[in-house]
């Protein structure tokens, strides 16, 4: 075998050591990635986390296999009723055992009350950890979860068992995640019997999330920040805090955000990395809570084809999420409609030409019907938003306007055919980017992706990149150390990556 086909046994050999003219490869097994401490902590053999997509895209199945193949996903939450939080999480805990699953704690600043009922069936069914995400300020449900059961054990030291992972894309959000509960917040917990003036104490010891993803471009909300230089920054963060405050172990930090290739997933644990959160990618798996009409769009997805339009859940803010805007006009309508909610102050005041064109092209029906399905929707799950529409003609506006935002995520997720075009689906170019890698592989038909499938071919080829990167700093010619890889089927992966151990 001549050099340079030795270099590429080396490089793909990943759970062997290899010793080289001039150079040294060290075992590089897909568990040794991202930080022992983050997988002990959670259960985990592979520092590898399902990020919570929101309606249930992140759905039991998705979780499940996961959890199965000693990763972390989150139940995708936000968007649905806290009866069905409730069972999701039921259906997770009989399913999984003691095996490790989160749940996703989504900031809900125009519905507070069902933010803190979610917040309290996290507790009452004791989920141990949750994806705190699209927060924009602290608020007092996810401090009362993460304080929920705080003591001290034998050698004084504090123990928390419920764990936040706080995804964030801005450092003013990460700083209060960062650091200790907020006296204030702490004082009224006391106050209201969730915690004791003992635990109290404790919790100022603490920060807020033991582990902070950081979400660059990503689908949904999101920032388009890049990770290159919003990691960095983070990371610098966390170790200024930690220091502040004098922790006993400083927080983690987590990339997310365009990781779904082995390059992406290789840079992010290069940078410092210690774990990767999924997206993206996931929603076009089988076990994800969306339609095979989703899924195939989202095959067929290129990075350039995705679009910022207005989020449902922040409307009334400007906050937008990121979409696909090839085969739907979802972003152009949506668009639209905070033009509209912006130029007039209620629905009367609606030029008729308008009215016309959403009554028959987009609402299919007429407002003031749109108006009675909104309100019987909100008398079940927020009343106090249909006594606010009564008193305030704009925010009326603002409710029937979201109903098409948020029926379109669902019509999405069911497959409504003569709804295709109006199709929401959260996206950023991660998922271009897995389609490229994908190309010419069995993963590229969307009935082969399987989430756990997908995340051990990332991380193999995460593996593959990582050696020859190392070659390379060894001074091994660049065109000699090709990192290049492309998926495997199950049972070729499998013997891959034999005997790397636990």
């Amino acid at each position: 075998m001549d050099e340079r086909a030795r270099i590429r046994q080396a490089i793909t050999g990943i759970n062997e050591s290899f010793e080289l003219s001039g150079a040294s490869l060290p075992a590089t097994p897909l568990a040794a990635f991202g930080d022992a401490a983050f997988k002990r902590a959670h259960g985990l053999k592979y520092a590898y986390v399902g990020g919570a997509m929101a309606n249930g895209i992140a759905s039991v199945e998705f979780v499940s296999a996961l959890a199965r193949a000693g990763m972390l996903g989150f139940y995708g939450a936000a968007g649905q009723a806290p009866a069905a939080v409730d069972q999701a999480i039921a259906r997770l805990a009989e399913e999984l055992g003691p095996a490790p699953f989160g749940v996703n704690l989504i900031h809900s600043p125009g519905e507070p009350a069902v933010e803190d009922e979610v917040a309290r069936i996290l507790v009452r069914r004791g989920v141990r950890v949750v994806e705190a995400s699209a927060f924009l300020r602290l608020t007092l449900p996810v401090v009362r979860y993460r304080v929920h059961g705080i003591h001290a054990d034998a050698q004084g030291n504090v123990v928390t068992p419920n764990r936040v992972m706080a995804k964030v894309s801005r450092v003013e959000i990460a700083r209060p995640f960062l650091s200790p509960p907020p006296a204030a917040m702490l004082d009224a917990l006391v106050a209201d019997g969730s915690i004791t003036a003992a635990q109290a104490r404790l919790a100022a010891r603490i920060p807020v999330a033991e582990d902070l993803t950081v979400e660059a471009d990503s689908g949904g909300h999101t920032d388009n920040r890049p990770l290159v230089t919003l990691f960095p920054t983070m990371a610098s963060l966390a170790a200024r805090v930690t220091a502040e405050f004098g922790y006993a172990a400083r927080p983690r930090v987590g990339a997310a955000g365009g990781i779904s290739t082995p390059a992406a997933a290789a840079a992010a644990f290069a940078m410092g990395a210690a774990y990767i959160v999924t997206g993206s990618v996931n929603q076009a798996c089988v076990e994800s809570g969306t339609s095979d009409l989703v899924r195939a769009m989202l095959a067929a997805a290129r990075q350039a084809d995705t679009a910022m339009a207005p989020a449902a859940d922040m409307f009334e803010m400007g906050v937008k999420v990121q979409v696909p805007k090839q085969g739907t006009m979802f972003p152009m309508r949506a668009s639209k409609l905070f033009e509209l909610y912006g130029r007039h102050a209620s629905l009367d005041e609606l030029p008729a030409a308008e009215r016309q064109n959403l009554e028959t092209q987009w609402f299919k029906a007429p407002l003031a019907d749109v108006w009675a399905a909104t309100e019987a929707y909100f008398a079940r799950r927020d009343p106090a938003q249909i006594e606010r529409a009564r008193r305030d003609p704009k925010h009326k506006m603002a409710l029937v306007f979201r109903s098409y935002l948020g029926q379109s995520s669902h019509w999405a997720n069911r497959g409504v055919e003569d709804r295709r075009f109006d199709f929401q689906v959260w996206c950023g170019p991660a998922m271009g980017a897995f389609n490229e890698w994908a190309r010419g592989s069995y993963l590229e038909a969307p009935g082969e992706r399987r989430c756990a499938a997908v995340a051990r071919n990332i991380l193999a080829g995460a593996a593959v990149a990582a050696r020859a990167a190392i070659l390379r700093l060894q001074g091994v010619p660049a065109e000699w150390c090709d990192g290049d890889f492309r998926p495997l089927p199950d049972a070729e992966l499998s013997r891959m990556i034999a005997g790397e151990g636990t």
